[in-house]
């Protein structure tokens, strides 16, 4: 019976969707985060004292135990997309997931769901997918009753890839197609992620909790290239712009100078991740398999994307 989560990661994107989630669900939550102050925001998804706030590295073992024996359940959420600072794919994408496995499994937890990403890979010529894969294995070693899901890319109201573009759009004359725009994406709703982490967890109503220790890939209902992706953006905000291919090389060079900055728009190993497929393998098991039925770009994306039009979401 899981009446405790532990939300590892708790306060990003994907994090606020499913500590909402869970709230509904009426379990208490524990969300460790880097900074609980800037959090706050989590409070007032659940009833008072529903949600517990604990700010903490997620690398400190000692806080790391705290949060994780106090639970029936973890889901583990921490990612970076790009190395800086202290953060680092080995440390926090390839160690972290295997070192939350031994401590629940330490502390008689039942259930374990990590989030990873499409893609990951041992053989990987990006070190971010390679540590992906590492953390995959490392987590299973530890707790081979662990969920593992891979998302694509997550879109929804808060997400980092429509609403960037459609940022850009309304400031810049054009739009980069990395690689001319070719490779395919199968963009899933963070509401199904977080539906594929419930039936994950056991707690769906439709279904019953799925076999342990298996590996799910989740996807949209339609697979896209990077140029029609755009070409949605464009149409959904209503703006005209250039789409301009930009071959890898040029974006690699441009990827070594934007290195030197603090907050690099793109890096190398990024680049190399554009030249990979973002879709679910064949013979994956899917959001179907955890009794979720994927949700349409076209469906959700009108409903966020209107602030972006000229004249903004108040146009007549």
């Amino acid at each position: 019976m899981i009446n405790t989560v532990a939300v590892i990661g708790g306060s990003g994107f994907v994090g606020r969707a499913t500590v909402e989630r869970l709230a509904r669900a009426g379990k208490q939550i524990i969300v460790l985060c880097r900074n609980s102050e800037r959090a706050k925001y989590l409070k007032p998804l659940g009833n008072v004292g529903q949600i517990t706030l604990l700010a903490g590295n997620a690398t400190d073992q000692t806080v790391l135990e705290t949060v994780i024996k106090s639970a029936d359940a973890v889901v583990n959420l921490v990612g970076i997309l790009a190395e800086g600072g202290g953060q680092k794919f080995a440390t926090l994408q390839a160690d972290l997931p295997g070192r939350i496995g031994a401590l629940a499994k330490a502390n008689g937890v039942g259930s374990v769901v990590h989030v990873s990403a499409i893609g990951a890979d041992p053989n990987s010529l990006s070190h971010y997918a390679q540590s992906k894969a590492a953390g995959e294995a490392n987590l299973l070693s530890a707790f081979p009753a662990a969920v593992v899901l891979r998302p694509s890319i997550i879109f929804g109201p808060r997400d980092d890839f429509f609403n960037r573009f459609a940022a850009m759009a309304m400031m810049a004359p054009a739009l980069p197609l990395p690689g001319g725009g070719k490779m395919q994406m199968q963009p899933v709703y963070v509401e199904d992620v977080v539906g594929a982490i419930i039936g994950s967890l056991g707690l769906a109503d439709k279904l019953a909790k799925p076999a342990e220790g298996k590996i799910y890939e989740l996807g949209g209902p339609e697979t896209y290239s990077f140029r029609r992706l755009m070409e949605i953006t464009l149409r959904q905000i209503g703006r005209r712009r250039l789409l301009v291919p930009v071959p890898f090389l040029a974006l690699s060079c441009g990827a070594v100078l934007a290195g030197l900055l603090p907050n690099p728009p793109i890096t190398r190993d990024q680049v190399r991740l554009l030249k990979c497929d973002n879709v679910v393998a064949n013979k994956a098991r899917t959001l179907v398999d955890l009794g979720v039925t994927a949700t349409s770009v076209d469906v959700v994306l009108p409903t966020y994307l209107d602030r972006y039009r000229p004249g903004g979401m108040f146009r007549s």
